[in-house]
This record gives C-alpha cells, sequence and structure tokens, in this order.
C-alpha cells in the first residue's frame, strides 16, 4: 500500500506558496493604490473638443505648496527691507526715512503680487507649487486668463491674510471674546475648505473657475524599443503562450531593470524569465540581449491585444 505523500513545513512546497501569497498581497495593494489615485484624475474638455485627463492636487500637496510660498516671501521681504535699509543708512535720518517709504512699497508689492507674478506667467505655478510638481488650470480646459489669477489670489486675502490678522488682534486685549471667536470660525471654514470638496477647491478657485492639478516635470528618457537593441535581439522569436505570462506591470519592471539595473541583475532576471516561460539559455547567449527581445515583444504583444480591448495588469490577471 502506497504511503500519502507528505510536505514537510517549510520546505520548496511550502516556500513557493509563501513566495505566491505574498506577491498576490503585493497586487492587491498595487491595484488598490491605483484605485485611490484614478480617483484624482479628473477629464476635462478644451474648447477644441480634447479630453485631458488631470490629477487634481490633494490638500497636503496644496497647503505644503503654501507654505513653502509663505516662507519664501518672508524671506523676501526681509531681504528687500535689510539692502534697502543698507543703501540708505549712509544718509542719516532723511535716509531711514526714504528708507522706510521704500520698504513699504516692496513689502506691498511682495505681499499681495508674488503669488500673481508667478501664476500669471508661462508655467502658471509659483516656486513652491513648482517644488511639489502643481501648477494651476482653468476648470475648463482652456487657457488660463490674468482675471482668474488676479480672482484666485485676491481671494486669498479673505481665505488666509484676513483670518490671521484677526487671530494676532486676538492675542491684545484690544477685541472682545466674539471677535476671536469670530477669527477662530473664519480661519477654520475657508482653511479647511478644501478638505470638504471631492476637487479640492480654495473658494478663490470656485470663484475663478481654476484648479491646482498635479503636474510633475518629466525627463524623456531613450526610448528602449529604438533601432540601437534590436540590432542584438532581433533574432529572438517568441510564442504567444510565452509572451501571455506577463502583463502591464512585469514589462514596467523590466523597463526599469534594463534602464537601472547592473549587469548581474539583468542576467539573474533573464535566467527568471526563462524558467517561467519554460525557455533554456543557448549557448553564447546573451542576456541582455535576450531581455530586450523580449520586451519588445511583450510590449508589442501588450499592445495589441489592447487594441481589441483585452488589458492584462499582470501575471495574476487571467482575465476572469
Amino acid at each position: 500500500m502506497a504511503r500519502p505523500s507528505i510536505t514537510k513545513k517549510g520546505g520548496p512546497d511550502a516556500a513557493s506558496g509563501d513566495a505566491r501569497r505574498e506577491a498576490i498581497r503585493r497586487r492587491e495593494l498595487r491595484l488598490k493604490e491605483q484605485a485611490r489615485q484614478a480617483r484624482r484624475v479628473r477629464s476635462l474638455i478644451t474648447p477644441e473638443g480634447a479630453a485631458l485627463n488631470l490629477k487634481i492636487a490633494t490638500a497636503s500637496e496644496r497647503a505644503g505648496a503654501f507654505l513653502l510660498d509663505f516662507a519664501l516671501q518672508i524671506m523676501a521681504i526681509i531681504a528687500s527691507v535689510w539692502i534697502i535699509a543698507l543703501a540708505f543708512s549712509s544718509m542719516g535720518f532723511e535716509g531711514w526715512v526714504i528708507a522706510g517709504s521704500v520698504s513699504a512699497v516692496v513689502v506691498f508689492l511682495l505681499r499681495n503680487f508674488y503669488f500673481i507674478f508667478f501664476e500669471i506667467g508661462r508655467k502658471a505655478a509659483t516656486p513652491g507649487k513648482r517644488a511639489l510638481g502643481l501648477r494651476v488650470a482653468a476648470r475648463n480646459g482652456g487657457r488660463l486668463t490674468a482675471n482668474a489669477v488676479l480672482a484666485r489670489n485676491f481671494m486669498r486675502e479673505l481665505e488666509v491674510f484676513l483670518p490671521l490678522s484677526l487671530l494676532l488682534m486676538t492675542a491684545e486685549d484690544e477685541v472682545s471674546g466674539w471677535i476671536r471667536l469670530l477669527g477662530i470660525a473664519w480661519t477654520g471654514v475657508f482653511v479647511l475648505f478644501p478638505l470638504f470638496n471631492r476637487d479640492k477647491l480654495r473658494v478663490g478657485d470656485l470663484i475663478a473657475g481654476t484648479i491646482v492639478i498635479h503636474a510633475p516635470r518629466t525627463k524623456l528618457k531613450q526610448d528602449i524599443t529604438s533601432p540601437t537593441p534590436f540590432s542584438r535581439g532581433s533574432t529572438y522569436q517568441f510564442t504567444e503562450a510565452e509572451l501571455d505570462t506577463y502583463g502591464i506591470h512585469e514589462l514596467h519592471v523590466l523597463e526599469d531593470v534594463l534602464r537601472q539595473s547592473t549587469k548581474e541583475i539583468k542576467a539573474r532576471v533573464a535566467e527568471r524569465i526563462r524558467g517561467k516561460i519554460g525557455r533554456e539559455k543557448g549557448e553564447g547567449e546573451d542576456d541582455v540581449a535576450f531581455l530586450e527581445a523580449y520586451y519588445a515583444a511583450l510590449r508589442a504583444r501588450l499592445e495589441q491585444k489592447m487594441l481589441f480591448g483585452e488589458r492584462k495588469v499582470d501575471k495574476f490577471d487571467t482575465g476572469n
């Protein structure tokens, strides 16, 4: 009588099962993150009829950009006043009077036109927004106008700076408790307003018809599927079964491996792919050439399937 086979705990089968469960867990986390990011995407139709898919900025990104800009604004004011005072210090009392007048004008301009100056330009973003990959756009998909920039930034006086002034006044005993309460409530309503609407809009954005989007600067890389890598990998042929083993996620991972990893890592990845698709390494076969050829063939296969509405997310996606 044959004995039933027993798999030892911690054996190869158990390790394989643990690895698969971990891979499935990572896939679920990745899909959840993709779904969360997809909720930030808004489709805008331009006056020309073109559809733009834009990712809105989060409330924390907008708050971070504002704090950066506010800090730069304060630093610019301090530096300007110091330079002006230094320039007129040799003129005595009359020089200090002139320095005070000039400083008042400079402070007024920096205080009121810092945001307008940068957002009305071609980049439509202040230094703080650019540091976090944000920019201002029109909600109707059209061109961002000067009137919209002026409206959204002048509203900031009511949203932020006026409440701050009221709160600073509360530090003194010149105002009643009701005024203090009004200042706190006013500040809370306007500062927290972006948290209570789907597009994270300020009141100024509602009035001006604008939206802040996440549009980081991107540096284009050389296309991997250019004639150079094909010169070595054009002799490889792959079956549909070999190409259907992987999906879009693995294609992106393979692209990163080809762009950034070392030769040793590429060799290990090539060995793993061969084992997965059931392919033996030929004599004298170059691992990098194999990876480039498989990348090009896999990309073409996935693009071909997407033309027919078939999207394979990753190797665990069976299409069911």
